[in-house]
Protein backbone atom coordinates (compact mmCIF):
# COMPACT_ATOMS: atom_id res chain seq x y z
CA UNK A 1 0.00 0.00 0.00
CA UNK A 2 2.89 2.19 1.06
CA UNK A 3 3.39 2.33 -3.09
CA UNK A 4 0.14 2.66 -4.26
CA UNK A 5 0.84 6.66 -4.71
CA UNK A 6 2.28 6.43 -8.43
CA UNK A 7 4.54 9.59 -9.40
CA UNK A 8 2.31 9.37 -13.01
CA UNK A 9 -0.27 11.79 -13.58
CA UNK A 10 -2.81 9.83 -14.64
CA UNK A 11 -2.31 7.42 -11.87
CA UNK A 12 -2.32 9.69 -9.55
CA UNK A 13 -6.08 11.26 -10.29
CA UNK A 14 -7.01 7.11 -9.95
CA UNK A 15 -5.66 7.10 -6.98
CA UNK A 16 -7.22 9.98 -5.56
CA UNK A 17 -10.86 9.10 -7.34
CA UNK A 18 -10.41 5.88 -5.28
CA UNK A 19 -9.47 6.89 -2.03
CA UNK A 20 -12.45 9.62 -2.25
CA UNK A 21 -14.68 6.85 -3.10
CA UNK A 22 -13.78 4.88 -0.37
CA UNK A 23 -17.25 5.09 1.69
CA UNK A 24 -16.90 6.66 5.25
CA UNK A 25 -16.85 4.07 8.23
CA UNK A 26 -19.64 4.15 10.63
CA UNK A 27 -18.13 3.70 14.37
CA UNK A 28 -19.02 0.39 15.30
CA UNK A 29 -17.97 -1.01 11.94
CA UNK A 30 -14.69 0.78 12.38
CA UNK A 31 -14.18 -0.96 15.69
CA UNK A 32 -15.67 -4.54 14.35
CA UNK A 33 -12.56 -3.95 11.44
CA UNK A 34 -10.11 -3.52 13.88
CA UNK A 35 -11.22 -6.37 16.08
CA UNK A 36 -11.26 -8.46 13.41
CA UNK A 37 -8.02 -7.78 12.22
CA UNK A 38 -5.86 -7.56 16.08
CA UNK A 39 -7.43 -10.54 16.81
CA UNK A 40 -8.05 -12.61 14.04
CA UNK A 41 -5.40 -11.77 11.47
CA UNK A 42 -8.45 -10.96 9.02
CA UNK A 43 -6.43 -8.79 6.14
CA UNK A 44 -10.09 -8.03 3.99
CA UNK A 45 -10.74 -6.24 7.54
CA UNK A 46 -7.48 -4.58 7.35
CA UNK A 47 -7.97 -3.99 4.06
CA UNK A 48 -10.96 -2.17 4.02
CA UNK A 49 -10.43 0.22 7.20
CA UNK A 50 -7.22 1.69 5.88
CA UNK A 51 -8.88 2.47 2.46
CA UNK A 52 -11.45 4.40 3.96
CA UNK A 53 -8.53 6.46 5.62
CA UNK A 54 -6.76 6.71 2.59
CA UNK A 55 -8.29 10.37 2.07
CA UNK A 56 -6.59 11.56 5.63
CA UNK A 57 -3.74 10.54 4.02
CA UNK A 58 -4.02 12.22 1.24
CA UNK A 59 -5.43 15.33 2.82
CA UNK A 60 -2.64 15.90 4.90
CA UNK A 61 -0.17 14.85 2.88
CA UNK A 62 -1.58 18.05 1.02
CA UNK A 63 -0.48 19.78 3.73
CA UNK A 64 3.24 19.17 3.11
CA UNK A 65 3.49 19.73 -0.24
CA UNK A 66 4.81 23.73 -0.02
CA UNK A 67 8.19 22.22 1.33
CA UNK A 68 8.85 21.05 -2.52
CA UNK A 69 8.81 17.34 -1.96
CA UNK A 70 7.12 15.15 -4.68
CA UNK A 71 3.40 14.75 -3.36
CA UNK A 72 3.87 10.84 -4.35
CA UNK A 73 6.12 10.45 -1.96
CA UNK A 74 4.41 12.61 0.91
CA UNK A 75 1.38 9.83 0.35
CA UNK A 76 3.76 7.35 0.70
CA UNK A 77 5.08 7.75 3.25
CA UNK A 78 1.53 8.66 5.03
CA UNK A 79 0.62 5.22 3.77
CA UNK A 80 3.30 3.84 6.00
CA UNK A 81 2.05 6.28 9.11
CA UNK A 82 -1.76 4.45 8.66
CA UNK A 83 -0.09 1.14 8.20
CA UNK A 84 1.70 1.55 11.34
CA UNK A 85 -1.26 2.98 13.26
CA UNK A 86 -3.52 0.21 11.81
CA UNK A 87 -0.87 -2.24 13.66
CA UNK A 88 -0.94 -0.94 16.48
CA UNK A 89 -4.65 0.75 17.00
CA UNK A 90 -6.39 -0.91 20.59
CA UNK A 91 -9.93 -1.38 18.98
CA UNK A 92 -11.10 -1.19 23.03
CA UNK A 93 -9.00 2.18 24.25
CA UNK A 94 -12.56 3.86 22.62
CA UNK A 95 -10.63 5.98 20.51
CA UNK A 96 -11.92 6.51 17.11
CA UNK A 97 -8.88 5.15 14.35
CA UNK A 98 -8.92 8.33 12.50
CA UNK A 99 -7.82 9.93 15.38
CA UNK A 100 -5.11 7.58 16.56
CA UNK A 101 -3.80 7.10 12.75
CA UNK A 102 -4.02 11.46 12.18
CA UNK A 103 -1.04 11.17 14.74
CA UNK A 104 0.73 8.52 13.28
CA UNK A 105 0.17 9.36 9.41
CA UNK A 106 1.62 13.16 10.19
CA UNK A 107 4.69 11.91 12.38
CA UNK A 108 5.72 9.78 9.42
CA UNK A 109 5.37 12.53 7.00
CA UNK A 110 7.18 14.80 8.99
CA UNK A 111 9.86 12.83 9.88
CA UNK A 112 10.30 12.36 5.60
CA UNK A 113 10.26 15.85 5.12
CA UNK A 114 12.88 16.06 8.07
CA UNK A 115 15.01 13.73 6.36
CA UNK A 116 14.59 14.89 2.53
CA UNK A 117 13.89 18.32 2.43
CA UNK A 118 17.70 19.40 2.76
CA UNK A 119 20.94 17.50 2.85
CA UNK A 120 21.50 19.24 5.82
CA UNK A 121 20.22 17.12 8.84
CA UNK A 122 17.40 19.99 10.34
CA UNK A 123 16.87 18.60 13.68
CA UNK A 124 15.29 15.28 15.07
CA UNK A 125 14.49 16.62 18.89
CA UNK A 126 10.43 17.77 19.00
CA UNK A 127 11.40 21.40 19.31
CA UNK A 128 13.29 21.67 16.83
CA UNK A 129 10.86 19.82 14.76
CA UNK A 130 8.28 22.30 16.01
CA UNK A 131 10.27 25.37 14.90
CA UNK A 132 10.98 23.63 11.28
CA UNK A 133 7.33 22.86 10.82
CA UNK A 134 6.02 26.39 12.19
CA UNK A 135 8.52 29.24 11.64
CA UNK A 136 7.17 29.87 8.69
CA UNK A 137 3.49 30.54 9.85
CA UNK A 138 4.40 32.31 12.74
CA UNK A 139 6.39 34.74 10.64
CA UNK A 140 3.75 35.05 8.30
CA UNK A 141 1.86 35.41 11.12
CA UNK A 142 3.46 38.68 12.81
CA UNK A 143 4.19 39.80 8.63
CA UNK A 144 7.51 39.19 8.72
CA UNK A 145 7.57 37.32 5.49
CA UNK A 146 11.08 38.79 4.20
CA UNK A 147 14.19 36.40 3.40
CA UNK A 148 16.18 39.04 5.42
CA UNK A 149 17.64 38.74 8.67
CA UNK A 150 15.07 38.56 11.92
CA UNK A 151 14.22 41.44 14.08
CA UNK A 152 15.31 41.04 17.61
CA UNK A 153 11.09 42.05 18.75
CA UNK A 154 10.46 39.11 16.06
CA UNK A 155 13.02 36.42 17.19
CA UNK A 156 11.68 37.29 20.40
CA UNK A 157 8.19 36.34 20.15
CA UNK A 158 8.77 33.18 18.46
CA UNK A 159 10.71 31.97 20.54
CA UNK A 160 8.53 32.71 23.67
CA UNK A 161 5.81 31.51 21.56
CA UNK A 162 7.52 28.39 20.56
CA UNK A 163 9.44 28.01 24.03
CA UNK A 164 12.93 27.43 21.99
CA UNK A 165 16.25 29.42 22.46
CA UNK A 166 16.79 32.83 20.31
CA UNK A 167 19.87 31.22 18.61
CA UNK A 168 17.82 28.45 17.59
CA UNK A 169 15.00 30.61 15.72
CA UNK A 170 17.57 32.56 13.92
CA UNK A 171 19.99 29.38 12.53
CA UNK A 172 16.39 27.81 11.67
CA UNK A 173 15.35 30.96 10.14
CA UNK A 174 18.56 30.96 7.96
CA UNK A 175 18.63 27.20 7.17
CA UNK A 176 15.09 27.83 5.47
CA UNK A 177 16.23 31.09 3.60
CA UNK A 178 19.51 29.44 2.04
CA UNK A 179 20.10 26.91 -0.40
CA UNK A 180 22.12 23.71 0.07
CA UNK A 181 25.81 24.34 -1.18
CA UNK A 182 28.53 22.04 -2.29
CA UNK A 183 31.14 21.26 0.49
CA UNK A 184 33.30 20.72 -3.09
CA UNK A 185 32.43 24.57 -4.41
CA UNK A 186 35.56 26.63 -4.19
CA UNK A 187 36.07 29.12 -1.60
CA UNK A 188 37.17 31.78 -4.12
CA UNK A 189 36.81 32.24 -7.76
CA UNK A 190 40.76 32.24 -8.45
CA UNK A 191 41.49 30.03 -5.34
CA UNK A 192 42.30 26.05 -5.03
CA UNK A 193 40.89 25.88 -2.18
CA UNK A 194 37.10 24.16 -1.25
CA UNK A 195 34.63 24.67 1.35
CA UNK A 196 35.56 20.87 2.68
CA UNK A 197 39.10 22.43 3.10
CA UNK A 198 37.77 24.25 6.38
CA UNK A 199 36.18 20.65 8.24
CA UNK A 200 38.04 19.56 10.91
CA UNK A 201 37.93 15.70 11.51
CA UNK A 202 36.19 15.26 14.64
CA UNK A 203 35.19 11.75 14.36
CA UNK A 204 36.36 8.83 16.97
CA UNK A 205 38.71 6.67 16.49
CA UNK A 206 37.83 3.45 14.40
CA UNK A 207 37.96 1.04 17.45
CA UNK A 208 35.82 4.02 19.57
CA UNK A 209 33.38 3.87 16.52
CA UNK A 210 33.09 0.24 16.95
CA UNK A 211 32.50 -0.16 20.39
CA UNK A 212 30.03 2.53 20.57
CA UNK A 213 27.91 1.14 17.59
CA UNK A 214 28.05 -2.38 19.15
CA UNK A 215 26.98 -1.03 22.59
CA UNK A 216 24.14 1.43 20.62
CA UNK A 217 23.14 -1.66 18.69
CA UNK A 218 23.05 -4.16 21.76
CA UNK A 219 20.62 -1.07 23.91
CA UNK A 220 18.31 -0.67 20.96
CA UNK A 221 17.72 -4.24 21.21
CA UNK A 222 16.96 -4.45 24.88
CA UNK A 223 14.67 -1.53 24.87
CA UNK A 224 12.86 -2.00 21.98
CA UNK A 225 12.15 -6.01 23.55
CA UNK A 226 10.96 -4.32 26.63
CA UNK A 227 8.67 -2.25 25.03
CA UNK A 228 6.78 -5.20 24.01
CA UNK A 229 5.39 -5.32 27.26
CA UNK A 230 3.91 -2.20 26.92
CA UNK A 231 0.66 -1.36 25.03
CA UNK A 232 0.17 1.40 22.43
CA UNK A 233 -0.73 4.38 24.55
CA UNK A 234 1.95 3.34 27.09
CA UNK A 235 4.78 2.76 24.35
CA UNK A 236 3.83 6.24 22.84
CA UNK A 237 4.28 8.29 26.52
CA UNK A 238 7.55 6.39 27.36
CA UNK A 239 8.93 6.99 23.69
CA UNK A 240 7.75 10.87 24.29
CA UNK A 241 8.43 11.28 27.94
CA UNK A 242 11.49 9.05 28.30
CA UNK A 243 13.66 8.04 25.39
CA UNK A 244 13.61 11.04 23.03
CA UNK A 245 16.36 14.13 23.38
CA UNK A 246 13.93 16.71 24.20
CA UNK A 247 11.12 15.71 26.14
CA UNK A 248 7.68 16.44 25.80
CA UNK A 249 5.51 17.82 28.41
CA UNK A 250 2.55 15.60 29.74
CA UNK A 251 0.20 18.56 29.43
CA UNK A 252 1.15 18.39 25.65
CA UNK A 253 0.94 14.72 25.85
CA UNK A 254 -2.52 14.60 27.59
CA UNK A 255 -4.16 17.32 25.33
CA UNK A 256 -2.49 14.76 22.31
CA UNK A 257 -3.96 11.71 23.94
CA UNK A 258 -7.31 13.33 24.91
CA UNK A 259 -6.70 12.38 28.53
CA UNK A 260 -5.44 14.68 31.31
CA UNK A 261 -2.04 15.42 32.04
CA UNK A 262 -2.41 13.26 35.71
CA UNK A 263 -3.43 10.62 33.97
CA UNK A 264 -0.72 10.65 31.55
CA UNK A 265 1.36 10.56 34.76
CA UNK A 266 -0.10 7.70 36.15
CA UNK A 267 0.01 5.74 32.92
CA UNK A 268 4.06 7.17 32.20
CA UNK A 269 4.77 5.87 36.15
CA UNK A 270 2.79 2.52 35.43
CA UNK A 271 4.91 2.02 32.14
CA UNK A 272 8.23 2.41 33.51
CA UNK A 273 7.40 -0.30 36.40
CA UNK A 274 6.54 -2.43 33.43
CA UNK A 275 9.80 -1.49 31.26
CA UNK A 276 12.01 -1.97 34.23
CA UNK A 277 10.82 -5.50 35.06
CA UNK A 278 11.20 -6.64 31.54
CA UNK A 279 14.85 -5.07 31.55
CA UNK A 280 15.21 -6.74 34.58
CA UNK A 281 14.45 -10.13 32.94
CA UNK A 282 16.79 -9.04 29.62
CA UNK A 283 19.85 -7.23 31.23
CA UNK A 284 19.26 -7.81 35.11
CA UNK A 285 20.14 -4.41 36.15
CA UNK A 286 18.94 -1.37 33.75
CA UNK A 287 20.93 0.77 35.48
CA UNK A 288 24.36 -0.54 35.72
CA UNK A 289 23.62 -1.27 31.84
CA UNK A 290 22.48 2.71 31.57
CA UNK A 291 19.41 2.35 30.65
CA UNK A 292 16.05 3.90 31.76
CA UNK A 293 18.12 7.64 32.13
CA UNK A 294 16.18 10.04 34.55
CA UNK A 295 14.22 7.50 36.33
Amino acid sequence: MANAYSSNGPADRSYVKTAMKAPMLEADHELELARRWREEEDESALHELTRAYMRLVIAMAAKFRHYGLPMPDLVSEGNVGLMMAAARFEPDRKVRFSTYASWWIRSSIQDYVLRNWSIVRTGTTSSQKSLFFNLRRLRAQIDDTGDGVMTQENKTWIAEHLGVPERDVESMASRLSASDRSLNAPMAVDGDGEWQDLLPDESARPDEQVMEARDTTRRKEWISNALQALNARETHIILNRRLCEDSVTLEKLGTELGISKERVRQIEHQALGKLRRALERIVGDPDEAGLLPGT
